[in-house]
């Protein structure tokens, strides 16, 4: 084929070993520039021209693109980290750091394809991250065992992980998108498997009486933790972040609207996640008592540690010293109180299916647990009301409540 230019292709031209071409758009920030395709011959290099045309009379069109790697630094720095909640960062970061940016890091976003992204995450999951990221290799001569030296660990990411590498990539591709410096999202067109949950059978309210009297029995400092989050249905955080401010003995109500998170390596009390998630709930007897018991637990506490005490949000469950509890110490504590109460250890998140069978067992109207349930319809209340026979757990928080001092 001749160089010779067709009519309407001015601004196609040689270059090189092949063709170029451009086509003047409107870049992002307002401003007017070309915009330029290369290709090995004019046919090639035209198809590319007409999308470029395309594009450009669609709106802005960026000139300049970034890499993989530089546009995720903005993106968390910019974006993430001064909008969404600390743990969300972390866990973007993290992502982003370990699976990303070391297989599509250099890669510029708008050469990014389908096909990329798909490769990227079936070689993922096979590659072994403790090879990957030199783990063994950081351990202490003496206690390396496989990698380090030459023996494999096949420490494969698993599903979540995977999962959780692509959602990384889709959210920041999805601002690149509205920033326009891409046209597609090619992330949130690959499938990735879901990770299969693994199904924990609930404590019944049998097992949670139980539990409850052996903590009762043998003073467990975090006694009232255990009864909100049986009782109550609190998550981890919710209980670990309430305040004394949020207990109204008088009203015998509980307002719920903190909670303690770990972020990388902090631990933040922080509002809880959206404003739905706030509310107040009303305290069955059983509770109240426990709280009751909590404070004068902890104004010992305070007593014994003297100057030392370091309660700065006036945390109703501490340490010794008024610091907050770590979260991932009071998973571990459930665990162990469950073996000591010769009950099956479930996690402490599965107790939330608990709390509606221990309802029934107190004898809580239900109006009141529907609002502590947190039902739409006091009909789905019923249902468990009509499916409840808890006469063994009942005789339990009988004899937990004669414990106590009184009738809970």
């Amino acid at each position: 084929m001749t160089g010779k230019r067709s009519n309407g292709e001015g601004s196609i031209y040689a270059y090189k070993n092949g063709f170029a071409a451009y086509v003047w758009v409107d870049t992002p920030d307002g401003k007017r520039k070309r915009k330029y395709v290369y290709g090995k011959t004019r046919e090639e290099v035209h198809g590319k021209w007409i999308n470029l045309h395309g594009e450009a009379k669609k709106g802005p069109v960026a000139t300049r693109h970034h890499t993989v790697a530089v546009f995720l630094t903005y993106w968390l720095d910019s974006i993430v980290k001064p909008n969404l909640a600390p743990l969300s960062y972390v866990s973007y970061e993290s992502s982003a750091r370990l699976y990303v940016v070391p297989h599509l890091g250099a890669k510029r976003l708008d050469k990014l394809t389908v096909r990329d992204v798909r490769e990227w995450l079936t070689k993922l999951a096979t590659i072994c991250q403790c090879c990957a990221q030199g783990k063994d290799a950081k351990r202490p001569a003496a206690r390396r065992k496989c990698c380090a030296v030459g023996e494999c660990c096949e420490a494969f990411p698993s599903r979540r992980v995977v999962q959780a590498a692509r959602d990384t990539l889709r959210a920041a591709l999805t601002h690149a998108v509205t920033e326009e410096e891409i046209g597609k999202n090619f992330a949130a067109l690959v499938k990735v498997p879901k990770p299969r949950r693994q199904r924990v059978k609930p404590w019944s309210a049998v097992e949670a009486g139980q539990f409850l009297t052996d903590g009762m029995t043998r003073e467990d400092t975090m006694f009232a933790a255990w009864v909100l989050v049986l009782c109550l249905g609190l998550r981890r955080g919710e209980v670990l972040g309430l305040t004394w401010k949020s207990v109204d003995f008088e009203a015998g109500e509980l307002y719920v609207d903190h909670q303690i998170q770990r972020a990388g390596r902090q631990i933040l009390h922080r509002e809880t996640k959206t404003e739905e998630s706030d509310d107040f709930l009303p305290l069955p007897a059983l509770c109240v008592r426990a709280l009751r018991m909590r404070r004068a637990q902890q104004d010992g506490d305070r007593k014994a540690a003297g100057e030392l005490w370091q309660d700065r949000h006036n945390l109703v469950f501490t340490t010794k010293y008024g610091t907050p509890i770590e979260p991932g110490n009071l998973t571990r504590m459930f665990a162990l109180r469950a073996r000591r109460a010769g009950l099956r250890v479930i996690p402490l998140r599965n107790t939330r299916h608990t709390c509606s069978s221990l309802l029934v067992a107190l004898k809580v109207h239900p109006k009141v647990a529907q609002r502590i349930l947190r039902h739409s319809q006091i009909a789905m209340t019923m249902e468990v009301y009509a499916e409840a026979s808890e006469d063994q757990v009942r005789d339990a928080l009988g004899q937990l409540s004669e414990a106590m001092g009184g009738t809970a």
